[in-house]
């Protein structure tokens, strides 16, 4: 009784193949979600091999470029930023005068980064 199912099985397969092939669609449509059973396969195993690409090679000279590169843009990323200057309360003039004196820092730095 199985063997009589997995014979209509593959000749339905071998007919859904002709029947692509015939209407030029090329694709076997889906019967269903999931993985296709190892009948469905046949299609795979008919078709031509495609033709092996020849893979570039990087040079040792090319990686070392690449790497010094990438270290650059970690130490910059870790670069420690700077820190803002604490302020007392204590006066309302000197707090004027400390943030005026750290907008005058920041601009310096920013100056400086270029």
């Amino acid at each position: 009784m199985n063997n009589i199912i997995a014979s209509i099985d593959a000749e339905i397969a071998q007919l859904r193949l002709a029947r692509a092939a015939l209407t030029g669609t090329g694709a076997v449509a889906k019967s269903g979600p999931g993985r296709p059973k190892a009948i469905n396969s046949v299609a795979k195993v008919a078709a031509p091999a495609a033709k092996s690409v020849k893979r570039r090679k990087l040079s040792a000279e090319g990686k070392a470029r690449i790497a010094a590169a990438q270290k650059a843009r970690w130490a910059k990323l870790k670069k420690p930023a700077i820190a803002p200057i604490a302020v007392k309360k204590t006066a309302a003039k000197k707090s004027v005068v400390a943030k005026k004196s750290v907008a005058v820092k920041k601009e310096a730095a920013v100056k400086s980064t270029k």
